[in-house]
């Protein structure tokens, strides 16, 4: 008798990323999952077949989630938490195992890292990926091929006898640029930057890491205050390889911290303008390497860097050193105006909700903001994520463990003079009324940021949680008629688009 040779069915691998939204990140595009470029091409190099579901781009429901899995029939099913999406992470693998309960279910991603114990908990997680996450995955999906293995696998949480364990800890990749990309996978028509018409946009990384000390940030604590970087010629020759290869016109760096070396960013802002790339950068760094870089501001505007956030948080030095942030407010202030005085947008945030938080201290932050200059400034919730360093300080403050909830616009945390209503009120008021002033002054600015600009309040109405105060804001500000008029050739536009293309351009399967 011949026994045929047949070859085993290569495991599926499944990664989706939740259905979450806040009405934050859709105002400015649809961005791609980076995370998921890597952890596929890591799972493909191992050996397995893999989809991406971007659920969240998708505006998909878990009921489609659960069309996706039962179509595709993976053997592993991935997803991600952010302490925001982590219950929708948790009703993924739900759904997993109610299809199979033999299905491998695996969670990574900053909160799961750090909450890997309460995320274990759960009956539906069988896995949590701590830390960087590509070679954890990839040596899973061989365990899982292989029936067993994984307490062998650094990086690794899972349960024995139904109690959760972690393997030692995984050190970081040496080399960012031999880890395989899987850009192939990804559905490109979907990404786009919406203040750019024509806009193709990718997520890219030059670098991992931050090693400063922001006591509200995950970041720096999830790459244990470490940074590597990627090698400057590899960087931009993977951007002409999405201009060429898929279309890519903008790009927005993914990286915590590009600018770290200046040394290395200087070349990649050299190359940049020496190969003329011609991709949009979009990126954030701190205030102290804006300053450091005054001399070399024009290459960034060379390289095609149109769009700087930094990251300010308040306008308080005591507030500034609670966050232990090592800037000074006037090193602020003169970053932002740097950012301008070369024509790129610039962008900012302001955390606000401190224990002595006050409806005065919240609109004199908003004053500030004004005299500060940014484009553009966000004022957001302190959000104590369960594993910053700052959030023993403000435990007994948290109002609500909804952690959809925690997602910097809504409150849930008790300032000692202001409800939480009221606090949530006075970030959307804040917004509000720096956009407005921004509106009645938009001849100050240059014809190219006043478009961008006007491009910017018709995105924030129509697809962001500030919606209606900005809706109050353009019937109320005293707008040039320049302005209105173009905010209705906008309009007029998005009609006739919408017309041509038959409103196929974005597969919503879901209104929420």
């Amino acid at each position: 008798m011949i026994i045929p040779n047949i070859a085993p069915r290569r495991p599926r691998v499944l990664l989706v990323t939740s259905p979450y939204h806040s009405g934050v990140v859709e105002a400015a595009g649809v961005w791609l999952p980076l995370a998921f470029v890597y952890l596929a091409g890591a799972a493909r190099a191992a050996g397995a077949e893999v989809l991406v579901y971007d659920a969240m781009s998708l505006f998909a429901t878990h009921d489609d989630i659960a069309r996706v899995i039962a179509d595709f029939r993976p053997d592993v099913v991935g997803t991600t938490a952010i302490t925001a999406t982590e219950p929708d992470a948790r009703v993924i693998c739900e759904t997993a195992k109610r299809w199979d309960p033999a299905v491998k279910t695996v969670v990574g991603n900053v909160h799961a890292t750090f909450c890997w114990q309460d995320v274990l908990r759960d009956p539906n997680v069988d896995f949590v990926v701590r830390g960087e996450g590509e070679a954890t995955l990839a040596e899973l999906v061989r365990a899982v091929a292989a029936g067993e293995g994984w307490d062998r696998i650094a990086g690794l949480a899972w349960k024995r006898d139904g109690v959760p364990v972690s393997n030692a800890a995984r050190g970081l990749a040496p080399d960012l640029d031999a880890l395989p990309r899987a850009w192939d996978l990804v559905d490109w028509p979907r990404y786009w930057y919406r203040p750019r018409p024509g806009g193709q946009l990718a997520i890219v990384s030059s670098a991992r890491g931050c090693a400063q000390r922001c006591s509200f940030c995950s970041q720096q604590k999830f790459w244990a205050r470490t940074w590597r970087g990627r090698d400057p010629l590899r960087f931009v020759e993977e951007l002409e390889l999405l201009r060429d290869t898929y279309g890519v016109r903008v790009a927005m760096l993914s990286d915590e911290t590009p600018t770290a070396s200046r040394e290395r960013w200087e070349r990649v802002l050299d190359l940049l303008a020496e190969r003329r790339t011609g991709v949009e950068l979009l990126m954030e760094t701190r205030v102290d390497d804006i300053l450091r870089d005054e001399a070399i501001l024009p290459k960034y505007v060379r390289a095609g860097v149109s769009h700087v956030y930094v990251g300010v948080e308040s306008t308080s030095q005591s507030t500034l050193d609670l966050y232990q942030k090592d800037i000074r407010v006037a090193e602020s202030r003169r970053a932002i105006e740097l950012i301008n005085a070369h024509g790129m947008v610039s962008e900012t945030s302001f955390v606000l909700g401190t224990p002595d938080e006050t409806v005065e201290s919240i609109r004199n932050t908003v004053e500030l903001a004004k005299w500060y200059a940014p484009d553009m400034a966000f004022f957001l919730a302190l959000t104590p994520w369960p594993y910053a360093d700052l959030a023993p300080q403000l435990d007994s403050r948290i109002v609500t463990r909804d952690y959809r909830r925690y997602n910097l616009v809504e409150p849930v945390m008790k300032p000692d003079r202001l409800t939480v209503e009221e606090l949530g009120r006075e970030l959307h008021r804040a917004t509000g009324h720096f956009f407005r002033h921004k509106f009645e002054n938009l001849g100050q600015l240059s014809p190219e940021k006043r478009s961008f600009m006007v491009r910017v309040l018709k995105l924030l109405i129509e697809n962001s949680y500030l919606g209606d105060e900005m809706r109050r804001m353009a019937q109320h500000a005293q707008m040039p008629e320049s302005v209105r008029a173009m905010l209705g050739e906008l309009d007029s536009g998005a009609r006739d688009a919408g017309i041509r293309a038959g409103h196929e351009a974005r597969p919503v399967v879901s209104s929420r």
